[in-house]
């Protein structure tokens, strides 16, 4: 069984979306209200994948999963609340709008994902990788924590009150 990452191409735009569309349909089903408006669009996917941002999880040939790195300082993590970023080099990697294929839920593939991601953001030079998730996510904290992040505070996604989230962070050596 082969499991590995790859970078999205332009020709993986519907399948990201679909996946997108999966994960939105889970989230609004465990009464999570991340993804429950109009994002992510596929504008936003498209944009990862021009920026070669895009990954995507492969099990024996299939897609079935997919994430960004974004490479780039994050404005929503200007501010952090009931917390602060622990100091690190200043440079760091987010992994952001990562979602599984449901069909393929209970096979850890996350685990996985999450290491190839972590380990991608350390071959491009990232010594620390951050992400955030909803309060009510538990599932996505789960992963995060078992993936070696710490839990760092609170950020608000585009300034915006009513969307909190938890921020994580993770230093590598």
């Amino acid at each position: 069984m082969a499991i590995y990452i790859r970078q999205a191409k332009k020709e993986d735009l519907n399948t990201i979306y679909s996946l997108i569309q999966s994960g939105k349909k889970v989230l609004a089903q465990e009464k999570i209200p991340q993804w429950q408006g109009i994002y992510p669009q596929k504008e936003d996917i498209l944009q990862d994948i021009k920026q070669g941002y895009g990954y995507l999880l492969i099990k024996n040939g299939q897609i079935v999963g997919t994430a960004t790195l974004f490479q780039r300082e994050d404005s929503n993590y200007q501010q952090i609340y009931a917390g602060a970023w622990q100091k690190g080099l200043g440079k760091y990697a987010t992994i952001h709008r990562i979602a599984i294929e449901p069909n393929f839920k209970g096979q850890h593939l996350g685990d996985y994902f999450f290491s190839n991601l972590i380990s991608e953001a350390y071959r491009l030079g990232f010594r620390e990788v951050r992400i955030d998730t909803h309060e009510k996510n538990k599932r996505m904290q789960h992963l995060i924590l078992k993936a070696g992040f710490e839990y760092a505070g609170i950020v608000y996604m585009h300034q915006d009150p009513n969307d909190q989230r938890k921020a994580f962070q993770l230093f590598l050596k």
